[in-house]
């Protein structure tokens, strides 16, 4: 899958079944040496009242891609 297929996907938390948000207003953590991607970092609160803070998953918490969003594990801590 390509980078650019990511984009637009929503971001769904198995657990909660909880919208974390859409990738786009999300980032990507990549490993500059290998060109692997290391985590999501997803910014929290609203968009239009930035909270400052952010939820980094580990790409390995990934459970699923699909053609419109994205299934992962956000870790506890």
């Amino acid at each position: 899958m390509r980078l650019s297929e990511l984009g637009g996907k929503e971001i769904v938390d198995f657990k909660k079944a909880e919208r974390l948000g859409i990738l786009g207003q999300a980032d990507l953590e990549i490993n500059s040496g290998t060109g692997e991607i290391n985590s999501l970092i997803i910014p929290t609160g609203k968009w239009m009242r930035k909270s400052g803070g952010e939820i980094r998953v580990p790409w390995r918490n990934i459970r699923t891609i699909g053609s419109d969003m994205i299934i992962l594990e956000v870790p506890e801590s």
